[in-house]
């Protein structure tokens, strides 16, 4: 019988409390550490609400770790007995002579994903929220949901726990190097641990943690939006998330209550954060403008002032694909960074590959593109 790995998880958020959970149900010695704890907003997984899409716009290698999310998502719930992702479908939303959507369109057909083109009328039709202008379409993605994500990160942390594993909260790692004869040293404000593998998810504090990743990862600081329908039938027909293409890049999500909307920016909206421990929270009246202007084309039926607006951060690449596997040189040290806003829906995938990776040294599952050494590399 196979001796379990001695394994720390460096970071207990979106990517790390998964990893924690699917380490622990092999069987793993799992150790986790997080500056915060499972669930807070200091990172990029605040704000009550994330999508899930199996219709995705990029990368088609993408799609068979959706499916795979897809059934995680469900697993968890079942496992703890929590409503963490609700079925609403999604809207993407484009000109439809984009590079982007016609990649979206050709990739959702050759995969036998279940959507639905709806041109300019029976968008508005079904969904009267919105707005579409000459040329754009919308695709239905039906498997599309909302999913909660601080929920998400205290459930599948507890549910790691629940398996055995330890969580260091508020426990901030200042160094994860090789140690002397094998294996990883954590080392932390209250002393230096030993483990076999490290798995290092710590999202905006990459830099600092692994400064000799061969990529960088970008930090930026992403506003979000709340704003109240004005017509009392806005939710009507299920309001499903949605995702808007180039030229707007934006998204919105339906908040869990039913009360407002969330609303957000893509990267080129996103001013960068020299250090994440000093990220600038305060949101000033005049970042407001892009969000108003957004309102007035494409959603005019929402109130253009916020009830709130609050501030977060992600990391980016630069090729928009996240850093995944062993760090170069290095077979037990892990890293999933740079996720560049795309992450949460497959973060039980992202999980699933991290317990292969420090388990078995390698996993089947279609990541050598995002190997943080190029392909072929994790």
């Amino acid at each position: 019988m196979r001796i379990p790995k001695r394994v720390a998880v460096i970071g207990a958020g979106s990517m790390g409390s998964q990893a924690m959970w699917r380490l622990a149900a092999r069987g793993a010695e799992v150790i986790g550490y997080d500056r915060y704890a499972p669930g807070h907003d200091r990172g990029a997984a605040g704000g009550e609400s994330r999508i899930y899409r199996a219709v995705h716009l990029g990368e088609p290698a993408y799609i068979p770790l959706l499916r795979l999310a897809d059934r995680m998502w469900e697993q968890l719930q079942a496992e703890t007995g929590r409503s963490l992702r609700r079925r609403s479908g999604s809207l993407v939303m484009g000109e439809a002579s984009s590079p982007s959507m016609s990649l979206l369109l050709s990739t959702s057909t050759a995969q036998g994903l279940d959507h639905e083109v709806l041109e300019r009328e029976e968008l508005a039709r079904r969904y009267p929220q919105h707005r579409l202008p000459d040329g754009h379409i919308a695709v239905l993605d039906r498997l599309g949901a909302v999913i909660r994500p601080e929920a998400s990160i205290q459930a599948a942390a507890g549910r790691a726990e629940h398996l055995g594993a330890r969580l260091h909260r508020y426990a901030t790692v200042r160094e994860v190097v090789p140690a002397v004869g094998g294996g990883v040293r954590v080392v932390t404000d209250q002393g230096t641990d030993h483990v076999d593998v490290a798995v290092v998810t710590v999202g905006p504090w990459i830099n600092t943690l692994l400064p000799d990743l061969p990529q960088a990862v970008d930090v930026r600081r992403v506003v979000c939006s709340w704003h109240l329908p004005t017509r009392h039938d806005w939710f009507a027909g299920g309001a499903p998330p949605f995702v808007r293409a180039v030229p707007h890049d934006c998204f919105g999500i339906p908040s869990p209550d039913g009360i407002s909307v969330k609303l957000g920016l893509s990267f080129k909206y996103h001013a960068p954060v020299p250090e994440p421990e000093r990220l600038d929270r305060t949101v000033r009246p005049e970042e407001l403008g892009t969000f108003r202007e957004l309102i007035d084309e494409l959603m005019p039926d929402l109130n253009p002032d916020p009830i709130r607006m609050s501030a977060y951060m992600e990391g980016y690449t630069q090729s928009g694909n996240p850093l995944v596997g062993h760090l170069p040189g290095e077979d037990d040290i892990i890293v999933m960074a740079g996720f560049s806003g795309s992450g949460f829906k497959i973060a039980p995938a992202m999980g699933e590959i991290a317990a292969d990776l420090a388990l078995d040294g390698t996993t089947r599952l279609p990541v050598a593109f995002l190997a943080p050494a190029g392909v072929g590399a994790a």
